[in-house]
């Protein structure tokens, strides 16, 4: 009988960003910082030793994406600290070496990346479980009832359908939308005036998506604090709302694996030892000799 596998999609991207805050600087003997990158590295071997046996990294191999030419406001990494910026090629170079699946996006943003792994993973009759492990909101529209989930493992906590709906007020289908009225400081893109967290949740609750809301607030069969003044503004910005919607919503064509056999991990590769030294971090040779002994 074949184990029910569960696959982890993990947000390199975030895991940088968070070890970077997290942890003291480390620079390495080159003078370069290391301090970051080499967390992470280490967080995707204990989630290794606790028992994943298939990972899939998706990381921002650049921060600028497609979105970056549909508007002008979309993030483009402008003021990020270099010493980020500087660790996200080797960290992937370093995940690739103790033999995780990397998948450093271009064209593509991560969130897409991740996307594109959690739907070819449950379309796999061979997958029990798909643990997207991000707290970013973009993700909760992919969470499929008790199959892909998201997994916040800074907070070990889990969101299921019934988790984004008391979350965001809104199932994952409409996640975009929501996004889409509410707007993303983190994506750069501002929403529609007026158009809250609440109110935008309220409104489709009722309607689902952006373009089922009735134009005049005289047509709407739900009452809504400033009802009148928030039917003109979409009314008035139909096409921003649309645009921003279409900014969340993620790709699930971004190039990734085509089976979730390429996620499985089958033991470092010969470059182990090279990012051991890089990053200061003997341990990697040892632990990474250790799962593969216990892999057979």
């Amino acid at each position: 009988m074949t184990t029910p596998i569960t696959v982890h999609i993990v947000d390199g991207t975030y895991e940088l960003f968070r070890q970077f805050f997290a942890r003291p600087s480390h620079l390495n003997a080159e003078g370069d910082e290391v301090g970051a990158a080499r967390a992470v590295v280490r967080g995707m071997l204990s989630m290794l030793e606790e028992g994943a046996t298939h990972i899939g990294v998706a990381t921002d191999h650049v921060i600028e994406s497609f979105r970056n030419n549909m508007y002008d406001g979309y993030k483009d990494g402008s003021g990020l600290d270099p010493l980020i910026l500087e660790q996200f090629h080797p960290l992937e170079d370093a995940l690739r070496a103790i033999g995780v699946a990397t998948f450093p996006m271009v064209e593509y943003e991560a969130d897409d990346g991740m996307a594109a792994l959690a739907a070819m993973a449950d379309a796999d009759d061979r997958v029990e479980k798909v643990l997207i492990c991000t707290p970013d909101k973009d993700l909760a529209q992919c969470v499929r009832a008790g199959r892909v989930l998201q997994f916040d493992r800074r907070n070990n906590k889990i969101l299921d359908v019934d988790d984004v709906i008391e979350k965001y007020g809104v199932p994952p289908e409409s996640i975009p939308d929501w996004l889409g009225l509410v707007g993303d400081s983190a994506d750069g893109f501002p929403g529609l005036p007026g158009w809250g967290a609440k109110s935008s949740a309220t409104v489709l609750q009722r309607y689902g998506h952006i373009e089922n809301i009735p134009s005049a607030a005289g047509q709407w069969d739900i009452t809504v604090r400033g009802g009148a003044k928030l039917a003109k503004t979409l009314a008035d910005q139909l096409e921003d709302a649309l645009l921003f919607r279409r900014l969340a919503t993620l790709e699930l064509d971004a190039p990734t694996a085509s089976s979730i056999d390429e996620l499985r991990w089958t033991g470092p590769t010969d470059e182990v030892a090279v990012f051991a030294e890089r990053f200061d971090a003997p341990d990697l040779v040892e632990r990474t000799t250790k799962l593969l002994a216990a892999s057979r």
